[in-house]
């Protein structure tokens, strides 16, 4: 993964003239390091991979939700299915713009997480992803609803 990760926690008025697919995403600024390009000279897709990770993380945790919240209450959102769209390659020293946003949930059981990326000095867009979440009970491994405080952080972040 690069090392030349920032956060942002609100968009920039920059990001705002943007092409984003949801209003307000939440960001993180991204630059391919030599570790992330692949034979073909380009930002492996494996990366984008661990990207959506950090990002997905970051949001849950500047909402109010950590590793450590999950653990304590036993429940964690787990991928069920996951969806990339590679548009165009991105390549070493690119500065990249990553966003994200929660677009739907039940309140129950499932969520919804949305990704997209994209290169700053074109505004193009190089790659959207979507992650359909399942809350588990993380020692079990089985799906179970989602608790009180999941409902309380996460549902009032779903993008209209």
């Amino acid at each position: 993964m690069t090392d030349a990760v920032n956060y942002t926690t609100s968009p920039r008025k920059t990001e705002y003239m943007m092409t984003w697919d949801y209003p307000q995403p939440y960001t993180l600024k991204l630059t391919p390091a030599s570790s992330d390009i692949d034979g073909l000279q380009h930002t492996n897709n494996a990366v984008y991979v661990q990207w959506c990770e950090v990002i997905g993380w970051a949001h849950s945790e500047q909402l109010g939700l950590s590793l450590n919240n999950y653990q304590e209450l036993n429940r964690a959102m787990a991928i069920r299915h996951a969806e990339y769209d590679y548009l165009l390659p991105s390549v070493l020293g690119d500065k990249l713009i990553l966003g994200t946003w929660i677009v739907a949930s039940d309140g129950k059981l499932n969520m919804e997480r949305r990704f997209q990326l994209i290169r700053e000095a074109d505004q193009a867009i190089i790659m959207r992803g979507k992650w359909d979440l399942v809350c588990i009970e993380i020692s079990t491994g089985k799906p179970k609803r989602m608790p009180p405080e999941f409902c309380d952080i996460y549902l009032p972040a779903i993008v209209k």
